[in-house]
């Protein structure tokens, strides 16, 4: 099992100095990688629900303050060493395939080989229409395509790419990523959809779980996983080549919240039979969530993590 953490990308922690510290302390104490998010505008007015609230309320969007994803990526890039580098999820729609994939390349590079690519299709459909994206209803089949034409771009001396969505030829895209044939991808969701994609076009797939709106309970993964192995047997690959990368919570030693205990929190005991329950059923990586508006308090979670979870 490898581990990753969120990064904050709003607050006060998100500024070049606390997120150097982060990022810094991360590489130094062995974490695999670590996460960013992705939103580059928050509308005033949501009535898209939110997949990962019980209610659909989207809980981070008062402020409206994210910073741009695979920019805090790359900037975290040039202070770190060995620590992967992971957009979680990049809504693949957003951004014109082309420069999203050269941004992508350029990180590749720059990190000397440690971009690994999260994908999603997204859910806000009022950040699509700011964004004048494609439409919001055809996101997935968007998503496909644009993935394809990532490839092509990344392993292609003479690219050419003729898709529904978007098209191009005739042109020199060089350099290309450090990771041969290409960066990995992980594919977010939990759709029967999202599996196939991941089984077809991604090297690993990505859900959450472990939260009141996403239980995502070692049984339910299972079943998960048994789809994604037969997706990938269709698509002629190795079901045994693709990893799953689980996000969840992570919960201060000793606490149960709301009562009830919850996967990954309890006594450090608890969350290492959590760990290592999740890893029998067949996740490689898990991804927590130790943010907190006080460096002090995530650097201290981070060092408790290293030591109890990640050395025993």
């Amino acid at each position: 099992m490898e581990f990753g953490f969120y990064l904050p990308s709003s607050g006060p922690t998100a500024r070049p100095e606390p997120l150097a510290e982060i990022a810094r302390r991360g590489d130094r104490l062995g974490f695999h990688c670590m996460v960013a998010g992705d939103h580059i505008l928050v509308p005033k007015t949501i009535d898209s629900p939110y997949p990962y609230t019980v209610g659909g309320e989207f809980p981070s969007g008062a402020s409206g303050e994210f910073l741009e994803q695979l920019t805090l990526l790359t900037f975290l890039a040039g202070i770190t060493t060995n620590i992967r580098l992971v957009p979680s999820v990049m809504i693949v729609p957003y951004r014109n395939p082309l420069l999203a994939a050269k941004i992508l390349a350029t990180l590749d590079v720059l990190s000397n080989g440690r971009l690994t690519l999260g994908v999603g299709v997204g859910w806000m459909e009022e950040e699509f229409l700011a964004l004048n994206a494609p439409p919001f209803a055809e996101r997935g089949a968007v998503t496909d395509e644009y993935l394809m034409a990532f490839k092509e771009l990344w392993t292609s001396d003479n690219p050419t790419f003729n898709g529904k969505y978007y098209q191009f030829s005739d042109i020199r895209f060089l350099p290309h990523p450090v990771q041969k044939p290409h960066p990995p991808i992980w594919v977010g969701g939990q759709s029967r959809r999202a599996i196939r994609r991941a089984a077809q076009l991604g090297n690993g797939w990505h859900p959450v779980g472990a939260i009141p709106a996403a239980p995502l309970e070692p049984e339910e993964l299972a079943q998960g996983i048994v789809a994604l192995n037969r997706y990938a047997e269709r698509a002629g690959r190795d079901p045994g080549e693709i990893d799953v990368a689980m996000k969840a919570p992570l919960y201060d030693p000793g606490t149960n919240p709301g009562g009830v205990r919850r996967r990954f929190s309890g006594e450090t005991e608890q969350i290492l039979q959590d760990v290592q329950t999740y890893s029998g059923v067949g996740v490689t990586h898990t991804i927590f969530d130790i943010r907190s508006s006080d460096l002090n308090q995530t650097l201290d979670r981070m060092a408790w993590f290293a030591e109890e979870i990640i050395a025993s």
